[in-house]
């Protein structure tokens, strides 16, 4: 009978973990591919990093206008709200105002 060998792994010598990578196919615009490579050549990166990279600036960019969006719809779900704090603190800017020289 023979025995599997088993790595294990101390908890001193861990490394960081690597992220997870898949390959992908996908159609390109001849020209647009020829751009990219020319532009990652200019950066001197790989075509890949290049498209890796663009597609992460243009996920963030996505999600910062969904926070953006998100943000607007949460200040007018509570405009009514912010408009009776006014009104609650008015007198205490008043006076604040009047006590500036």
């Amino acid at each position: 009978m023979g025995s599997a060998a088993v790595s294990s792994k101390s908890s001193h010598s861990k490394r960081p973990a690597k992220p997870a990578k898949e390959r992908v196919l996908i159609e390109f615009p001849c020209a647009a591919l020829r751009r990219a490579e020319e532009a990652a050549r200019a950066t001197g990166v790989s075509r890949s990093e290049f498209i890796r990279t663009a597609v992460e600036l243009r996920l963030e960019e996505i999600a910062a206008e969904d926070f953006d969006r998100e943000l607007a719809e949460a200040c007018i779900a509570n405009n009514q709200r912010n408009l009776e704090l006014l009104k609650e603190f008015e007198h205490v800017d008043r006076e604040a105002w009047a006590a500036i020289p």
